[in-house]
């Protein structure tokens, strides 16, 4: 899992808010060319500006490093907590036994529904 960017979301949404038809929150993250490409076309003649507004403000957007761009205030964020490998067994028996009860609802769901069709005394 990529760790999350050390730009600040609150920043990058202002300058996105303010300045986005100009680019300006791409150069903040380090996407000079598409920042550029944003200026030349008036953020896209208004439509990748609003996009752009959208992406930034729900957290998806990312910085030059393809990290994404998630903490208000990067300086408070929590520290990245490795998980040990006992909590990631755990979960992965966890996953399997959640897919072997999905398969038994499929199963008991096709046994009532086929029962349901068939004729009254067959």
């Amino acid at each position: 899992m990529t760790p999350p960017s050390d730009k600040s979301r609150g920043i990058a949404f202002i300058l996105a808010l303010v300045l986005g038809m100009f680019g300006a929150h791409r150069y903040y993250v380090g996407k000079i060319g598409t920042g550029i490409l944003q200026l030349c076309t008036l953020g896209g003649l208004g439509i990748w500006y609003l996009y752009d507004v959208v992406i930034v403000a729900s957290g998806s957007f990312t910085d030059v490093h393809g990290r994404r761009v998630i903490h208000w205030d990067p300086d408070a964020a929590p520290p990245h907590v490795e998980m040990s490998q006992e909590i990631l067994d755990e979960l992965d028996l966890l996953r399997r036994e959640v897919g072997e009860l999905a398969e038994r609802v499929d199963f008991t769901e096709r046994l009532l529904a086929k029962g349901r069709h068939e004729p009254a005394g067959g």
